[in-house]
């Protein structure tokens, strides 16, 4: 005899199929960003970030089971461990990074906004002085052209992560960070804001991390 499993009874054997949603994300990224959901890629910035003002907005889409881990690689250019852009230029300068993140669920609902209570963690700093920017003559590590370094910590971007000791995102204004070519092209929710790690000049690439419940 043949057993027929209830329409109800074989949905409850496949909750992760049935529980995931398709959410909507924008990103806008000075100069570049990759978002991974649970540790899995979904978007990545199209533009390169050797690109001179790779500035610009990217709307994308990805299907997730609540709760997941958003993960979020930003990157500032640099030519080199100096963290300067335009060396040997009369532009000669540190860069400044910026991004704002924004996910709706299908019915439209903000479900996550880029603010302090994201977590940050800064993997490449440069220049530790300042002072480097002004050099004729400017070599990583050497002078005040020092750099601290660090790789990914494994797993940083999936649930189970112990991020307790990572700092919170340091929020800037609009004035700060200058948003251009791409930012205006999104209406932005209200409370999201432009998030960096400590030093907008400094802070070349940041980690940063948000579980949405």
């Amino acid at each position: 005899m043949k057993h027929l499993i209830p329409a109800l009874a074989l949905a409850s054997l496949l909750p992760a199929a049935l529980a995931a949603e398709t959410f909507s994300a924008d990103v806008w990224a000075d100069n570049w960003f990759e978002m991974r959901i649970d540790g899995v890629q979904v978007a990545e910035d199209s533009v390169p970030i050797t690109t001179e003002r790779s500035f610009n907005a990217e709307s994308f889409t990805f299907e997730a089971e609540r709760p997941f881990v958003i993960g979020l690689v930003a990157m500032d250019f640099k030519e080199n461990d100096t963290g300067l852009e335009y060396i040997g230029t009369n532009r000669q300068q540190m860069g400044d990074g910026g991004v704002i993140v924004q996910i709706r669920d299908a019915a439209g609902t903000t479900v996550a906004v880029s603010d302090s209570g994201w977590q940050c963690q800064v993997i490449h700093t440069a220049p530790l002085d300042k002072s480097c920017e002004d050099e004729a003559n400017p070599v990583a590590g050497e002078g005040g052209c020092g750099f601290e370094t660090s790789k990914e910590p494994d797993g940083w971007d999936a649930a189970g992560f112990d991020a307790s000791d990572w700092p919170q995102a340091s929020v800037y204004t609009e004035g700060q960070v200058d948003p251009k070519m791409g930012y205006d092209e999104i209406t932005w929710a209200e409370d999201a804001e432009l998030i960096w790690g400590p030093d907008l000049e400094q802070s070349n690439t940041v980690l940063c991390r948000l579980t949405v419940e």
